[in-house]
């Protein structure tokens, strides 16, 4: 039986990333393989890759959009993901939010960190790029709000989650979410099955 490594290359600013989020606990389950977070910056992403957002990139190209939304909505349906909804401060700066991701793996606070996180954006739809509604919602969930604010400014911090971005578009990442299997690219929630089919592929292999 062959090690798997799985990753999910991630941004807080990513409704895509959020559901993906959800549906992650069931294949672990089902595979018994833990997925690896790595915090990225998706604007960072965007920038290196010359990518722009879907609402940018296709929002001028009659019925693209309107089925995206089809899309999204039968995903949300299929799951009863009833919870989610549009934030209502979408697009959201989501620097801070992210340099929080890695100060949050660094002590070994990344699991509850991503719960709260996800949760104040895509649940509770609340402003998670104005510093007192970060600190206030990751004092509600359990983490020191102030500790995390504060070492967010540390170059370490910022200076680890620009690496986290640059290789991952290196690797061939130019959206969110991203996975990797291995070396194994899967982009979108929507490939989620077929990532879901690899792993149990390597796995057995």
């Amino acid at each position: 039986m062959t090690n798997v490594t799985v990753e999910h290359h991630f941004d807080f600013g990513s409704p895509n990333s959020y559901l993906a989020w959800k549906v992650i606990p069931e294949i672990e389950k089902r595979t018994g393989v833990a997925f690896t977070y790595v915090p990225v910056l998706l604007g960072g992403i965007f920038k290196l890759t010359g990518n722009q957002p879907p609402m940018i990139a296709f929002g001028s190209i009659k019925n693209k959009p309107q089925y995206d939304a089809l899309e999204m909505k039968r995903f949300i349906a299929r799951h009863k993901f009833d919870k989610f909804k549009m934030n209502a401060h979408f697009p959201v700066n989501t620097v801070q939010i992210m340099r929080g991701a890695i100060v949050a793996q660094m002590g070994g606070n990344l699991p509850q960190y991503l719960d709260i996180v996800f949760n104040a954006m895509w649940e509770q739809s609340l402003k998670m790029d104005d510093a007192d509604v970060i600190a206030a919602a990751l004092n509600a969930g359990g983490l020191d709000g102030a500790h995390i604010l504060a070492r967010i400014q540390d170059q370490d911090v910022k200076d680890k989650l620009l690496a986290n971005t640059s290789t991952s578009v290196e690797r061939g990442t130019f959206g969110a979410p991203t996975f990797y299997v291995g070396n194994e690219i899967f982009f979108g929630k929507d490939r989620l099955r077929d990532l879901e089919e690899e792993i149990v592929r390597v796995k057995t292999a």
